[in-house]
């Protein structure tokens, strides 16, 4: 074939085509009533102080930036289902939230649909797409991206799995699965499916054991602060089979 013919034969076309959906802002993380979200906020404290009096909240609201934010973030949502945003107090509460991604270095959208019983340990370098599913008590040190990939066969957002662990620097790209238990050294980047109790890292990352998360996960929420945290959300947890 001459250089001429090759190029006016017609490109590539994509196997798989991307949903309209994808990328773009959704309601699917954000609380459905003010009891929902103080009761993921609830759990949320328990994670950082052990306990959820009026006492730690002022505490770490105030102290800690992980969970300043996650305040701020998940307030936002929740305002942003109300009619008319709240009648002002959305873009309030949105101009806070930028705010505070400025001062301490999250990038975590306020729909991004994650479990009671967040834990953000430092501060900095965190960048969350929307599109992205964490599970419950899970811990994420800095500099973790969850990050999309827009073409093939792991197009879309990475779910992650309950008492899940995420090491400094971590990164996780795509429409993988990491399972409930699993631990994802520093500086990884994982871009295939992560088994439960799976431990891997490297770059690429590569399964190293089985022993997954325990002993880095402590002060779990309690069964009674996940149970009234059950129907938060307007969406529903996916895999990314199950997404379009």
């Amino acid at each position: 074939m001459d250089i001429a013919s090759a190029s006016l034969a017609p490109a590539p076309a994509f196997e798989e085509s991307v949903s309209e959906d994808s990328g773009k802002p959704h309601l699917r993380g954000c609380p459905v009533s003010f009891a929902k979200l103080k009761a993921l906020l609830a759990a949320d404290l328990y994670r950082y102080a052990g306990r959820t009096g009026f006492g730690a909240f002022a505490r770490h609201y105030a102290f800690t930036p992980g969970y300043k934010y996650t305040v701020l973030m998940r307030t936002t949502g929740w305002l942003k289902l109300k009619p008319a945003k709240a009648f002002g107090l959305y873009p309030l509460a949105k101009w806070l939230l930028l705010r505070a991604r400025y001062k301490y270095g999250f990038a975590i959208p306020e729909y991004m649909e994650i479990g009671p019983g967040l834990f953000l340990n430092r501060f900095g370098g965190f960048y969350f797409h929307g599109d992205a599913v964490l599970g419950s008590n899970v811990n994420i040190t800095h500099g973790v991206v969850l990050g999309y990939m827009n073409r093939g066969g792991r197009r879309g957002a990475p779910v992650i799995g309950d008492r899940s662990f995420l090491g400094s620097g971590a990164k996780v790209i795509g429409g993988i699965t990491v399972g409930a238990e699993a631990a994802i050294g520093a500086n990884a980047v994982v871009t295939k499916d992560v088994p439960e109790r799976g431990v891997v890292g490297g770059i690429p990352a590569k399964l190293l054991s089985d022993q997954g998360s325990a002993g880095y996960i402590n002060r779990l929420a309690p069964p009674e602060l996940l149970a009234a945290c059950e129907g938060a959300f307007p969406g529903s947890r996916q895999s990314p089979a199950d997404r379009d």
